[in-house]
């Protein structure tokens, strides 16, 4: 059961070919797949999380597809410099379903800040209720609201606000 659309919401962030990209708690790798198709071989996806099996899936699919641009990262984005990518090397970066998992939210919008160029853009999709037993528990949902908040506490400005799906909602945040 799919409750967003990737190739719809990414459509959102304007990627053209040659541009670099992180998938911050890429899971599967859906939105990382959809990103690689976008930035062509001149570009670059970084698919970046913590668990190493989703990181072989997500390099094993890379493979099938040959896409050799595309490049997975284990790493921490609940860490300050817990992601192994050098400052405003990116052009965007992609955090869906994920802000809700975090325990140290400000050290990842930190670093998110931190990897991006500036002017670059940040697509934040996330759950905006606990639905029938499916999605984050309700008390570990970040409100809509609350998300503004803590991207535009770091100089990040809304770019975007849109409909990301059943029972999510999603942001283009643009970094200042």
């Amino acid at each position: 059961m799919r409750f967003t659309d990737p190739a719809k919401n990414i459509a959102k962030l304007g990627l053209t070919d040659g541009m670099m990209v992180a998938d911050f708690g890429a899971g599967t790798g859906v939105y990382t797949m959809a990103v690689a198709d976008k930035v062509g071989s001149r570009g670059a996806v970084y698919a970046v999380d913590v668990q190493q099996d989703l990181l072989s899936k997500i390099k094993n699919q890379a493979i099938e597809n040959k896409y050799e641009h595309v490049d997975t990262l284990w790493a921490d984005i609940d860490e300050v410099n817990g992601v192994n990518l050098k400052d405003e090397l990116l052009d965007a970066v992609i955090l869906s379903n994920t802000l809700f998992q975090l325990e140290k939210k400000e050290n990842t919008v930190g670093e998110i800040k931190r990897v991006l160029k500036k002017g670059g853009k940040l697509l934040l999709i996330d759950w905006s209720e606990a639905f029938g037993g499916i999605g984050p528990h309700p008390v570990c949902v970040v409100t809509k609201e609350s998300a503004k908040n803590l991207f535009e506490s770091a100089e990040f400005s809304v770019d975007d606000d849109f409909d990301a799906g059943a029972h999510h909602y999603g942001f283009i945040f643009k970094k200042q």
